[in-house]
């Protein structure tokens, strides 16, 4: 993608935790929750964070959680919106699994 001078990029990158890193790493995860993990860190770049279905917390709004899977059926994933960095990125923090 291509920047124009002075502008920031529309999308912003959507880094992982460790704890999601190894989630990922892990072999015996389903291919569908894998599947569900990186269409979410898609719709999170995607959105700035601002991902429709998502919820924020009350005292950090910065935090949200939204659902994995069809209606959320896999479980939850939890990010945090880093907007005071230059240039601003999110990073996907934990996944819970149901």
């Amino acid at each position: 993608m291509s920047e124009s001078h002075g502008q920031e990029p529309e999308d912003w990158p959507c880094e992982l935790s460790e704890e999601v890193d190894a989630l990922l790493a892990d072999l015996s995860l389903p291919g569908e929750v894998f599947g569900a993990i990186i269409a979410a860190t898609v719709q999170i770049n995607e959105t700035r964070g601002m991902v429709p279905g998502s919820t924020a917390s009350e005292k950090w709004p910065q935090q949200r959680r939204m659902p994995l899977g069809r209606d959320g059926v896999l479980g939850v994933a939890e990010y945090v919106i880093v907007t005071d960095a230059d240039p601003p990125y999110i990073v996907l923090t934990r996944i819970q699994l149901y």
